[in-house]
C-alpha cells in the first residue's frame, strides 16, 4: 500500500475547505400568509427576515389555506385566465395558484385578486430571488 505524502494531504485538505467555504448556503425558508390581516411574514431558518402587505383572493374567488412547497417559478408569466394579466415573479404552489407582483399597489393590504397572493413588485423580486437561491424543496409556504 503506498503511503501518502503530508503535503498531498494538506493541499486535499485545503481544497476540501475551499469548496466548503464557496458552496451556497443552505437556508430553511419559510412563507407565511395570513389572508385576514393580509400580511406575509418571510422567515429564514427561523428567523423573521421580512413583512410585507399582500392581496388574496376577494369574494367568490378564495385563496387555497394549507401547507404547500413551490412547484413552478417563473420571472415573466402572465395568466392565460384572465386578460393577459402581468404576474412579474410569479412562484406557483398550487395549480394554478401563485404568489407573484402586482403593478395594483393601492390593493395591497386587502383582499383583492383572483385567488393568487399578490406582493409588491420589489418584495415579490425579493421572495422570488430567495427562494431560486435556497431551493424550493427548502421553501414552505404555510396560508391561513
Amino acid at each position: 500500500m503506498k503511503r501518502l505524502s503530508g503535503r498531498w494531504l494538506a493541499g486535499l485538505a485545503g481544497a476540501a475547505m475551499t469548496a466548503l467555504a464557496t458552496a451556497p448556503a443552505r437556508a430553511d425558508v419559510m412563507v407565511h400568509i395570513d389572508r385576514y390581516s393580509q400580511r406575509m411574514d418571510v422567515s429564514i431558518d427561523g428567523y423573521r427576515r421580512y413583512s410585507w402587505p399582500v392581496s388574496t383572493g376577494r369574494n367568490g374567488y378564495g385563496t387555497p389555506g394549507g401547507v404547500f412547497r413551490p412547484q413552478m417559478m417563473a420571472r415573466r408569466w402572465f395568466s392565460r385566465k384572465y386578460y393577459n394579466s402581468p404576474m412579474p415573479h410569479s412562484i406557483f404552489f398550487y395549480h394554478g395558484f401563485a404568489i407573484h407582483g402586482t403593478y395594483e399597489l393601492s390593493r395591497l393590504g386587502g383582499p383583492a385578486s383572483h385567488g393568487c397572493v399578490r406582493l409588491h413588485p420589489q418584495h415579490a423580486a425579493a421572495l422570488y430571488s430567495l427562494i431560486e437561491r435556497d431551493g424550493r424543496s427548502n421553501t414552505r409556504i404555510v396560508i391561513n
